[in-house]
């Protein structure tokens, strides 16, 4: 098992995606590019980066200063990353998730993204995929 946000587990996460055309392929039709940091709301940086290019993602691994800025950049207590990771989030569960704070994004419009569909449904999709991953606790 890989800890979650680790350099492994984020590899894993990109072999995932990549080999999910509902998510890479359809966010190749629409170009999207992006940066994404991924990691816990009590620690001010993230723990991982996830660089998709035409849909594609070219890089994942561990965060660093290094890394380019985030376009989007997700938090949330590790307890609720678990149980999306375990459970999978839908997009009402997502919504919640977003609406009551479990879910935030310090980086990247929220309700722009999941007011757009060629976006959205690969990015619900997106989270799904970590189920499919062996997770273990951070220590």
């Amino acid at each position: 098992m890989a800890a979650l946000f680790s350099d492994a587990w984020m590899k894993q996460l990109k072999d995932a995606w990549n080999a999910e055309p509902e998510v890479r392929d359809t966010l190749a039709e629409i170009d999207f590019n992006s940066v994404i940091y991924c990691g816990f709301k009590d620690e001010e940086n993230p723990r991982g980066v996830f660089v998709v290019e035409k849909g594609e993602c070219v890089r994942a691994g561990d965060w660093s200063e290094s890394d380019p800025p985030a376009n989007w950049d997700m938090r949330a207590d590790m307890k609720d990353w678990l149980k999306w990771v375990e459970n999978g989030i839908g997009m009402t569960g997502m919504g919640a998730a977003f609406m009551t704070g479990k879910l935030k994004f310090k980086v990247g419009d929220y309700k722009a993204m999941i007011k757009d569909p060629r976006m959205a449904n690969p990015f619900v999709k997106s989270f799904g995929l970590m189920q499919q991953l062996d997770t273990d606790e951070v220590k």
